[in-house]
């Protein structure tokens, strides 16, 4: 099997990889520097893809993108747009013109999609909301119809908030919480639909894989918890305290007011409805299994 992967160097990438070249796959990753060996191809995200340069692959796996954490200044919420959108537009055009289509093209997207819905449970038949996130991710996955209207069975996954060992949000909350300074952020009742990185990793093989599976599936984990809950049950597996809340004025100061509060305060009970409907079993269900997991490979 032969599969050509973006993003290869992230912790969804890396896992990935590592994943595909275990069952001894040929794995080719799209960098933007120089390549140091055959399993490297040069791209420009933001320029014309030649199709040549993706003909040829089983799956072709879209995952990388700027990091929407810190500040949202106007460069930045142009590098966010322009490195999701921009770089679907060109890749999915070069595999719709090439020959030798990929058999699926699964392309990342976001439970941003949703925006702030409360305490609504979310399926990938729920509206997207207002907000600059509900926003990207619109296009995002717009961007990605190129390949569907050329045939290619397209997979747009809306991944939720990734627990993994090897960086993102969960690096970042350890050492507060080992200090014993963690705690909820703001009211702590916003909902955190979250997954462990290894059922990220078995539910896009498993879209690969099963030909019934297209279009928006949710990469959460089938049981969402409240921030309160999160914080509370990641400070019991460290054994630590979780007494310090962070307050919203804090968060927005932080990170600006819209960055906070769709990123952070945001409250998005999402479940993977069509994942689960499609076979697929989660590794990782409830969260004190993923943490606890998690904290012993940290």
């Amino acid at each position: 099997m032969r599969v050509l992967v973006s993003g290869a160097s992230g912790p969804i990438g890396s896992a990935l990889r590592a994943s595909f070249e275990r069952e001894t796959a040929e794995v080719v990753r799209l960098v933007r520097g120089a390549p140091n060996n055959a399993g490297e191809v040069q791209w420009n995200p933001m320029a014309a893809v030649p199709a040549a340069m993706v003909s040829g692959f089983d799956a072709v796996v879209h995952l990388s993108g700027e990091t929407v954490m810190g500040r949202w200044t106007e460069a930045k919420k142009k590098a966010i747009r322009e490195s999701r959108v921009t770089s679907t537009k060109n890749l999915a055009a070069a595999l719709a013109r090439t020959d030798r289509k990929p058999r699926v093209f699964v392309c990342a997207s976001a439970i941003g999609f949703y925006g702030d819905h409360g305490d609504e449970i979310l399926n990938e038949d729920s509206a997207s909301g207002p907000g600059f996130l509900p926003e990207i991710c619109r296009e995002w996955e717009r961007a990605s119809r190129i390949a569907a209207d050329a045939g290619i069975r397209t997979v747009n996954v809306r991944i939720g908030l990734v627990l993994s060992a090897k960086g993102g949000a969960l690096s970042a909350m350890l050492t507060p919480f080992k200090l014993g300074v963690g705690g909820r952020i703001g009211s702590g009742k916003q909902w955190w639909s979250w997954i462990h990185v290894d059922d990220i990793i078995g539910g896009i093989r498993h879209a690969i894989g099963n030909e019934s599976v297209s279009g928006p599936v949710n990469l959460v984990g089938p049981n969402a918890v409240r921030n309160a809950e999160f914080t509370k049950v990641l400070a019991s597996v460290l054994r630590r305290p979780a007494i310090f809340p962070v307050p919203e004025f804090v968060v927005r100061l932080a990170f600006g007011t819209q960055a906070a509060e769709e990123m952070l305060l945001a409250s998005q009970r999402v479940v993977p409805a069509r994942l689960e409907a499609s076979g697929y079993a989660f590794r990782y269900r409830e969260l004190r299994t993923a943490l606890g997991n998690l904290v012993r490979q940290a």
